[in-house]
């Protein structure tokens, strides 16, 4: 037989022994991670709603899931999950595109002052327009506002410059941002917040080239306030609640993950210490011998994300005894306690997801507003 490049392929490059005869629930499209991290490695989280599950997820391991907005001492449990502390490592709620990610490190660190930097819906309530969820009621003053900014912006300064590894999911492309000064938002402005008006607001559907060069300014000055940090880059598998794009949501889905996806591998070749991890592939490919999405075929069930963070840990974390001793001990704690930490997590995701304000019922809309 005749020696050819494809005669000796690893099982990982050949699909019948990677892919089709691969056991339920076994699927590893993970080759080799560029690097481990242990269970003292400070973890940052950001990116969109499927982000959060891996900041739990990592909590629920016992690695240094580093948290550097928590709760005021006046904030009870309950109020916290309401004003949604905890979701990710500072309050900057979900964040979907990489041009949103650059904005808060330009932000945070003074470099970019965006025009509308607050809507004012009454006499008594301010809403962030780059948070607009994460304090559903809004601030009662403007003083009040501008004060928990300042508190995040040193809150945000502060994951940056002590984080080891930063885990970034990114979710979309399309994103409307301020004609005055490109202020990307992280819904349309009218939707949970603010006026939308086409005179200030337009539509923005990133590129790849878009994307890459988002993300390639941020690591520079990511690494420019922690030239240590190491990156994992991941594609979020849920596809999009609706698209401003005069198409099918269905193919606005695929472009925008696909795009995503293509930006993530020219991310990976040309930067040290930035890795992808595929998250994506896992749930949204179709491979994996079961169909790891809900009824509504946009959430991933709970048996999806013990999957993908399956893998997240066979490839990223090391089994240290430290790990294993908080494993042990986190265990202990969930069989006293009527969930694990990983547990309701839909229910979480629906709480901190701007996007899901873009679904409404268009009829049950119509007779609210016969009723008014």
């Amino acid at each position: 037989m005749a020696s050819h490049p494809y005669s000796r392929l690893p099982d990982y490059a050949n699909w019948r022994r990677a892919v089709s005869r691969v056991a339920p629930g076994e699927l590893d499209p993970m080759v080799e991670a560029p690097f481990r991290f242990d269970a003292g490695a400070r973890v940052v989280t950001a990116g969109s709603c499927f982000a959060q599950h891996i900041g739990r997820f990592l909590k629920a391991k016992g690695c240094c899931y580093l948290v550097t907005e928590p709760a005021h001492a006046i904030v009870g449990p309950k109020a916290r999950d309401v004003l949604n502390y905890g979701l990710y490592s500072a309050r900057y709620g979900n964040i979907y595109t990489s041009r949103q990610l650059l904005q808060l490190f330009e932000r945070a660190y003074g470099r970019f002052v965006p025009g509308e930097d607050v809507w004012r819906e009454d006499q008594t309530v301010f809403l962030d327009p780059f948070r607009p969820n994460i304090q559903p009621l809004g601030f009662n003053s403007l003083r009040e506002y501008e004060i928990d900014r300042a508190r995040h912006f040193q809150a945000v300064r502060d994951a940056f410059e002590n984080l080891d590894v930063f885990v970034f999911t990114l979710g979309l492309t399309e994103c409307w941002r301020s004609r005055a000064d490109g202020a990307v938002f992280p819904v349309c402005p009218g939707v949970v917040g603010g006026t939308f008006s086409p005179e200030r607001h337009e539509f923005v559907n990133l590129t790849v080239e878009d994307v890459v060069s988002d993300m390639s300014a941020f690591i520079g000055g990511l690494r420019g306030v922690n030239p240590g940090a190491r990156i994992i880059l991941t594609v979020s598998p849920v596809p999009l609640v609706a698209t401003a794009e005069p198409r099918h949501v269905l193919v606005s889905t695929v472009y925008s993950k696909s795009v995503l996806r293509v930006a993530c591998e020219r991310l990976v070749q040309s930067f040290e210490g930035v890795a992808y991890f595929p998250s994506y592939e896992i749930i949204a490919g179709g491979f994996a011998s079961k169909n790891y999405f809900a009824e509504d075929k946009r959430s991933v069930t709970q048996e999806g994300v013990d999957h993908v963070m399956a893998v997240f840990e066979r490839h990223f974390i090391e089994d240290s005894p430290e790990q294993a001793a908080m494993r042990l001990a986190l265990q202990l704690l969930n069989a006293q306690t009527d969930s694990s930490p990983l547990q309701n997590v839909s229910k979480a995701m629906k709480l901190m997801c701007d996007e899901e304000a873009l679904d409404f019922d268009s009829s049950k809309d119509d007779v609210r507003r016969k009723n008014d």
